[in-house]
């Protein structure tokens, strides 16, 4: 027939390249190609390589559907692993066809690559890519199996060790060794400093800021200087890192017993607390979900303690949210004193700062880890599982699930283990930690996932300076728009949607396996209409993203002071007002080595390589004119987004860039 025309390419990761012998078959809708040993040469598949060759084919292939290649040993070269990124194939009368790949090949194996078009299964698919495609399924469903961490919580990948996950699961070289790197050289400095052994406490507080001297952002050395005012304390709630917590309060809750008289000093004496909560104004921050853990009794030996603090918010005049009145346990009664700002300052401030303790707790384990890492876990394992490499859905979300799996293992051993981070320096231990998250599983539903859902439920549809809203509703409506193109293009009717039996069974399994088959949480547990998979997967991608880059970009910024996020606290709550002291709150924060094992932690969070941000779509995978031209009007959109964010943060004292697509990753992993 003629000269079929190869371009293969190589990954750029450190260990992307192969000694081994590749082989490769075409297949068309005619008949195969017989197996092609490619030319062997040391530089033809190293890494970052694209190579040509020249392939000589008797047979009339017709329609080519895909390539199947096969990876041998070379000689007596030891055998390694090979990332393949695509096969694009020009066949003699000048036809291009891609095939996508993007992952490792390891060991001697064959794998078989559809041609790059994104298709769902319907009555005119070829046989052949039936085949292709459960075949594809049903190795990977050997691969990625189920299994319980905690009852009652998303289920997730059967694998104790990183070692033991499939390659195309694991970080790259470059991003495990960045993180390596940056742990390694903050552990060793903090040691030199002496901070890890010392179990003693603080003596000022101004002490703290020696740890800044290590690494620091502009914004943490913001935050350490306005710590104690209100404004910011409010502010957090609807810019910091834990920005889906408060609600609009419309009647104060029976077991919060605040009165007119008792806020009348903060509000002053044009307004009263009944019209504050008629106009909307009065907000509430309830930590109910921390009532009855058991709290840490092993950070340095030592009994740590816990609270379930309430907080009444105000949004005044000035347009400002600021507190008005805490309660730091969730049982009102004469050891449960209701604290105003207008107590003595130390008791106004550990006030403060037990709520901010508490809300930490919620952060990290609901908001952080159930909320992103263990559902973006769920979205992974069920893709991986439900969806082949040539359907639409799995070209559009994988950029969102990249090392998803390699993270919650780490997290999981190193965090929330026996022994980690949690044992050793967070006052919700391993013993509170199932307890938490399952109790946290149960306020888990389809609005709270949804932000135009969410943000309506709790009422914050007008508070103003609300910049997690507005940014995040820019990125939300752009996704939203990026998806609905995808979904309109490749589903004709709300017909092919329902009856996608690839898709049903990904969104069920998800429904199983990550929501526990709950009907009260509204999840959908089958998609009937292009619509309802538009929002589902706009859902997914800004959970995986903007989401997490939401609630945890910021980590370094807002807890490297460590006051404004203390991961325990080493006496109980007060009990009274008038007999807390500079010296109380002292002895009530973490002691020096614990503030230094978080600051590590911090500090993982920023200086990684090999990351990608929302938009980038640098993996080829939808190789139509079409989707590419969508992908190409998102990045646009993403970019005016992140123009408009950088022109106002100009002007801002703590400038809010956590949802600017600039900085947001892809996935969770980073």
């Amino acid at each position: 027939m003629g000269i079929y025309k190869l371009k293969i390419a190589t990954g750029t990761d450190l260990s992307a390249g192969t000694c081994d012998q590749i082989s490769i078959v075409l297949v068309g809708v005619q008949g195969e190609s017989e197996k092609h040993q490619l030319p062997h040469k040391w530089n033809s598949f190293r890494r970052g390589a694209v190579t040509d060759f020249d392939v000589d084919i008797e047979e009339d292939l017709g329609e080519l559907l895909l390539v199947r290649l096969s990876k041998e040993q070379y000689k007596n070269f030891n055998v390694d692993a090979w990332y393949c990124q695509f096969v694009n194939v020009t066949c003699p009368n000048g036809q291009l066809y891609q095939f996508p790949y993007y992952r490792w090949i390891s060991g001697l194996m064959t794998v078989e690559i559809p041609e790059g078009k994104g298709i769902i299964l319907s009555g005119n698919i070829h046989p052949l890519l039936q085949q292709q495609r459960r075949v594809e399924l049903e190795k990977e469903r050997e691969k990625h199996k189920w299994k319980t961490y905690v009852e009652g919580i998303p289920r997730c990948i059967d694998v104790e060790k990183v070692v033991d996950l499939p390659p195309n699961d694991q970080l790259s070289f470059l991003k495990r060794n960045s993180i390596a790197y940056t742990k390694m050289s903050t552990d060793l400095e903090m040691n030199l400093e002496g901070f890890t052994t010392c179990e003693a406490s603080w003596t000022d507080l101004e002490d703290t800021k020696f740890l800044f001297s290590l690494r620091r952002s502009d914004n943490s050395d913001v935050v350490a200087e306005i710590w104690k005012e209100d404004q910011f304390f409010g502010s957090q709630y609807l810019n910091g890192l834990n920005p889906t917590l408060i609600k609009k309060c419309f009647k104060i809750p029976e077991n919060f017993p605040v009165n007119a008289n008792m806020v009348a000093a903060s509000l002053g004496s044009s307004t009263n607390l009944h019209e504050e909560l008629e106009n909307g104004s009065i907000f509430l921050a309830d930590y109910k979900l921390l009532q009855g853990i058991p709290a840490n009794n092993s950070i340095n030996g030592k009994q740590q303690y816990i609270a379930a603090p309430m907080c009444l918010l105000w949004k005044n005049p000035q347009n400002e949210l600021v507190p008005i009145a805490i309660q730091l346990a969730q049982n009102p009664g004469k050891n449960a004193p209701i604290f105003l700002p207008n107590d003595s300052e130390s008791d106004w401030l550990l006030a403060k700062i037990w709520v901010r303790n508490s809300d930490f707790q919620v952060h990290q384990l609901n908001t952080h880890l159930l909320r992103t890492h263990f559902i973006a876990e769920v979205f992974n394992i069920a893709t991986t599982r439900q969806l082949p490499m040539g359907h639409p859905v799995y070209k559009l979300i994988i950029p969102h699930l990249c090392f998803t799996l390699e993270i919650n293992i780490i997290a999981r051993s190193h965090f929330l283990g026996s022994g980690g981070i949690m044992d050793q320096a967070v006052v919700v231990g391993k013993g509170g930690v199932p307890i938490l998250l399952k109790r946290a599983m149960d306020g888990v539903t389809y609005s709270s996932l949804c932000l135009p859902d969410d943000i309506k439920e709790r009422g914050l549809e007008s508070i103003p300076n609300y910049l997690y809203r507005d940014d995040g509703m820019k990125i939300w409506l752009a996704v939203e728009s990026f998806v609905s193109n995808i979904i309109h293009y490749y589903y004709q009717s709300d017909e092919l949607v329902s009856a996608d039996p690839e898709l049903q069974a990904w969104v069920a399994e998800i429904f199983k396996e990550g929501f526990l088959e709950s009907k009260s949480s509204g999840i959908p547990s089958s998609l009937e209409t292009k619509n309802t998979l538009i929002k589902y997967l706009t859902m997914v991608i800004f959970m995986c993203s903007a989401q997490h880059s939401a609630i945890s970009g910021g980590l370094f910024d807002f807890y490297a002071w460590m006051p404004n996020g203390p991961t325990s606290m080493k006496i109980p709550p007060p009990t009274a007002k008038g007999i807390s002291t500079t010296q109380t709150i002292l002895d009530a924060l973490p002691a020096i080595n614990t503030t230094s094992t978080m600051n590590t932690v911090w500090l993982l969070r920023s200086d990684q390589r090999d990351t990608s941000h929302l938009g980038d779509y640098s993996d080829v995978r939808f190789t139509e004119k079409t989707p590419q031209k969508f992908i190409k009007d998102f990045q646009d959109q993403l970019a005016e987004i992140s123009k408009f964010i950088k022109e106002r943060n100009k002007s801002m004292c703590l400038p809010y860039y956590y949802l600017d697509p600039r900085v947001i990753e892809n996935s969770v992993s980073n």
